[in-house]
């Protein structure tokens, strides 16, 4: 993987650009952690494909100007691979020109959200920022002919949310992941699905990726599976006992030893991914709804406080 930091780049928590495949580019913001989202950029000859955009628009400014001089100014499609709004508050950025696409559940819920998580972390300069849905939505996949080469877009189902969507670039084996795959960084299944997450990760492997770029953490390899995988078997495994005991999600968390897990960045996501895993055991519906606003406020009462974002 080549590395082709640009002067633009600099001085944005060592925010780079790294082309992963010939042709195949991830905009990469360490560390990863809260709102610290990665991106991705594949020029075609018709269009420039922008797999999600960035938090803030300095952040987007600087994809922007990434993905003008590999796409020599050609039209974008931004594809946002789910809600949230470091995926998606950037999308403005590349607006009115772009085409943009979703998963049809991941439109109305950016139409839903809007600008909320700005009020979580008022500290931080969003920029201005103007909601922008997609306009295109699809149900289960859509291929787009970049000329050369395809891409395919695929809703595996609910992970971390239920309204992902992995984007697939065959002929270079590369997968974006969106955060269903996070590298160093803790997995985060409360708007979605911690079983769900791991049905979606065997599809994944299924398609035999060379290189991974997750939502979060450093572009990696299909080892990231595993690991993944090992961590929610762990969280099922503390809810199954948890519940045996009669113990709130909290309760667990506080007396529980992270080991390994406690390398992660956000570790204190463990909260909200019990509360998910909680729900599963006692035969909820992957992905039905829940009480987020309550499994986040436990989660700030485990961390003692509202997490860093340094976006």
């Amino acid at each position: 993987m080549r590395g082709v930091t640009g002067a633009d780049l600099r001085g944005v928590r060592e925010t780079r650009l790294e082309e992963v495949a010939d042709g195949v580019y991830a905009f990469v913001q360490p560390d990863g952690g809260w709102c610290l989202s990665n991106a991705g950029v594949v020029p075609g000859r018709q269009f420039t494909l922008v797999v999600d955009t960035a938090a803030t628009i300095k952040r987007t400014n600087l994809l922007r100007k990434e993905v003008d001089r590999l796409g020599n100014n050609s039209r974008q499609v931004v594809v946002n691979t789910h809600q949230h709004g470091d995926h998606t508050f950037g999308n403005c950025v590349f607006a009115p020109q772009a085409l943009f696409i979703a998963h049809e559940t991941a439109r109305g819920d950016i139409v839903k959200s809007g600008l909320g998580l700005q009020q979580l972390w008022p500290d931080v300069h969003w920029g201005e920022v103007h909601l922008t849905p997609p306009q295109i939505t699809f149900t289960d996949r859509m291929t787009l002919h970049l000329d050369p080469g395809t891409v395919e877009l695929l809703h595996p189902g609910p992970a971390h949310t239920t309204g992902d969507t992995v984007v697939w670039v065959p002929e270079q084996k590369v997968l974006f992941t969106g955060d269903i795959v996070m590298n160093g960084v803790t997995p985060f299944c409360l708007m979605g699905s911690v079983e769900g997450t791991l049905r979606v990760i065997q599809q994944l492997r299924a398609l035999d990726p060379a290189v991974v770029v997750p939502g979060h953490g450093a572009v990696c390899g299909p080892e990231v599976f595993d690991t993944c995988t090992r961590y929610l078997r762990w969280v099922q495994r503390l809810a199954e006992d948890g519940i045996s005991a009669e113990l709130s999600p909290l309760e667990v968390a506080r007396d529980t030893d992270l080991g390994e897990w406690s390398e992660l960045i956000d570790a204190e996501r463990l909260v909200p991914n019990l509360v998910r895993a909680y729900a599963e055991n006692r035969g909820g519906v992957l992905g039905e709804q829940i009480d987020e606003m309550g499994a986040f406020g436990h989660m700030l009462e485990f961390h003692g406080g509202l997490p860093i974002c340094h976006a």
